[in-house]
């Protein structure tokens, strides 16, 4: 169900849903024609084009929302698998699926439809391809170099001409409708048929054949869900305001409630590296949008608290991730170097300061103290339990 599980249909719902959609599938191929063998031959011999018409139209339709959803954001195309190409395997196999198409008369998919209306003929089919599985499978070791050889990997055709989806995506919508129209022609001019067409019916084709330029010429010229998101992050002190925590408050639960917070830094892993704020989990800005992290944005158990070198950062990190959830969150007031100079690095207060400068400062080597023990424990805790290997001493002598 793509996009739409398990945010807006439950998971516990998906296979009823996938096994309706299968049915109305199977009821779309009949009401097309797909169960009759004379149809679906009848792209091979020039007089019936409705296999490649429907074929077409279903992929592009597929295309066109593809496209949409990952616009939208409902959809992560780096999460789709994509089948490696064997590009031997593939002629190969296509020129025997394709005679066999032509001899019996139906796909394995269209075979499954006819069988459900009840024809013989696509019994026997099936019972052929099963069998030719098991010749396949049984002589596996014999093709197996033939079946890998030449892997070009997951190919995407736009990536590989080098084009943008929206590019590729009007060429294959002008390659369909070109192939409508002209295979039309062919089909009526070999059964003596002479076209007419309505103005409505012409204002109906036209319509549809220009829904799929409109919707992506709509893609092509608008922001993306993510660009939309960090142009508002942008504006993040003309539209609203974060909510921040002071240096003193976060150590304070830190060191009292760390079970309670995701301290997130958001500066470059580099960075990160060299020198982080204890019980610190690194998130860098520009990986704020990866589906990996949205749980951190969704739960509701724990109160996230971003800081980076620059206030503002975490104010438009902010921004993001209460737009992608509802957790708590909260913006550290300093930058990482203001907090560690003020907590960790905190100055003794000169002779004959205040009592309260002398109270907020042992305050501050307290807290510190005592976060960076609790950093110290869980790291232990997280080490794997070394055991050692004694010999056992026994036995006569």
């Amino acid at each position: 169900m793509g996009p739409l599980v398990p945010d807006i249909i439950g998971s516990e719902f998906n296979f009823v849903i996938a096994l309706l959609i299968g049915i109305a599938f199977g009821f779309v191929l009949e009401q097309a024609g797909f169960s009759t063998t004379k149809k679906l031959v009848g792209l091979f011999y020039g007089y019936d084009f409705t296999v490649l018409k429907v074929f077409f139209t279903a992929g592009i339709t597929a295309m066109v929302g593809v496209v949409l959803l990952a616009h939208l954001g409902l959809l992560d195309l780096d999460l789709i698998y994509i089948n490696p190409t064997y590009v031997r395997a593939a002629l190969i196999g296509g020129g025997i699926m394709g005679a066999g198409f032509i001899i019996g008369g139906f796909c394995p998919g269209t075979s499954i439809c006819a069988l459900a209306t009840g024809k013989i003929g696509a019994f026997w089919f099936i019972v052929g391809s099963l069998f030719g599985m098991l010749i396949f499978m049984e002589a596996y070791p014999v093709f197996e170099k033939i079946y890998m050889a030449d892997n070009w990997g997951p190919v995407r055709i736009d990536k590989y001409l080098g084009l943008s989806q929206e590019v590729f995506a009007i060429i294959m919508t002008a390659t369909a409708i070109a192939a409508f129209f002209f295979t039309q022609k062919i089909q009526d001019r070999l059964l003596n048929i002479k076209p007419s067409y309505s103005r409505n019916k012409i204002w109906t084709y036209s319509s549809f054949a220009a829904m799929p330029f409109i919707i992506i010429a709509l893609v092509a010229i608008t922001p993306n869900s993510r660009e939309r998101m960090l142009a508002k992050a942008g504006n993040i002190g003309l539209q609203e305001k974060a909510k921040e925590i002071m240096a003193d408050k976060l150590i304070l639960e830190l060191a009292n409630n760390y079970y309670n917070i995701n301290l997130i830094d958001l500066r470059d892993s580099s960075s990160f590296q060299k020198s982080h704020l204890p019980l610190a989990i690194n998130i860098p800005y520009d990986s704020l949008l990866n589906r990996s992290y949205e749980d951190y944005f969704k739960q509701h158990y724990k109160t996230n608290v971003f800081y980076a070198d620059h206030p503002q950062t975490a104010k438009k990190a902010y921004v993001i991730a209460t737009n992608l959830g509802n957790a708590e969150t909260l913006v550290l007031h300093e930058s990482a170097e203001q907090f560690d100079s003020l907590i960790f690095k905190a100055e003794i207060p000169a002779t004959g300061a205040s009592k309260s400068a002398q109270q907020l400062y042992q305050f501050r080597k307290t807290m510190a103290q005592n976060v960076k023990q609790i950093e110290d424990r869980m790291q232990k805790q997280s080490q794997p339990v070394k055991k050692e290997t004694k010999k056992v001493k026994g036995g006569c002598s």
